[in-house]
């Protein structure tokens, strides 16, 4: 039987909601990774690549003198242990912007979600994002995906930068007062059930993602409404 909520925005998250979790960890890591020396090196007058480094140098202990190499070491060792910090979602973010215009990278999303994203948005409803991935990533991973340009189906992107941390209920507070909405009227979709912890803190509207072959795919979402396919979900505008 198929469940309906009622909202008036629909927030999601990118990894194992709308894509693969080895999409992320596998293609788009692995295109960044040896980019990364590269592109500090060649943007040394951009205002946001000197920030990141710094930031970079001061949370991995290094002198403010550290080479990029040393910069990048750092760097590959939070990506091993897939660390959500975000002077890296920055310089990843940049590099897979750059990846995706130039047409080596292609979203590849799970075949229920774009159908689902159509729907909704011809309903009606107002779609946003919030991921650990920087926005100007989540734009360009939605300019180019297996089904055309997603843009103009989303009206706000929120990361780990201008929202916060996505297990803590402040984060969520702070997206809720950005889209003007009062917290019962936006519905949160992911599939990591802390995130949905920290969402459902703040009196929102939430539901799991337990998608077959995901990390948390037999994950325990307590409480939370769990489903295995946006097909298995209605929601309709207020």
């Amino acid at each position: 039987m198929t469940a309906t909520l009622t909202a008036r925005w629909v927030v999601l998250d990118i990894e194992g909601t709308l894509t693969a979790t080895s999409y992320v960890h596998v293609t788009l890591y692995d295109y960044a990774r040896p980019r990364l020396g590269p592109w500090i090196d060649e943007h040394l007058d951009d205002p946001e690549v000197v920030d990141a480094v710094a930031r970079i140098k001061e949370l991995g202990g290094l002198p403010t003198d550290a080479s990029t190499v040393d910069v990048v070491g750092v760097l590959h060792g939070w990506m091993d242990a897939d660390q959500k910090i975000a002077p890296l979602k920055t310089l990843q973010g940049l590099i897979w912007q750059r990846g995706y215009a130039d047409g080596d990278l292609t979203t590849e999303f799970f075949g229920d979600v774009t159908p689902a994203l159509r729907s909704w948005h011809e309903s009606g409803l107002r779609l946003a994002v919030f991921s650990s991935g920087s926005v100007a990533g989540q734009v360009a991973s939605f300019s180019r995906t297996t089904d055309g340009d997603v843009t103009g189906l989303f009206e706000k992107h929120f990361d780990t930068v201008n929202a916060g941390p996505k297990r803590e209920a402040p984060s969520y507070r702070a997206i809720a007062s950005a889209l003007e909405a009062e917290p019962g009227d936006v519905v949160f979709f992911s599939d990591v059930p802390a995130e949905l912890d920290g969402a459902a803190a703040d009196g929102w509207q939430t539901v799991g993602l337990a998608r077959d072959g995901e990390p948390f795919g037999d994950a325990d979402f307590g409480t939370h409404r769990t489903i295995r396919t946006f097909d298995e979900i209605k929601v309709v505008p207020l």
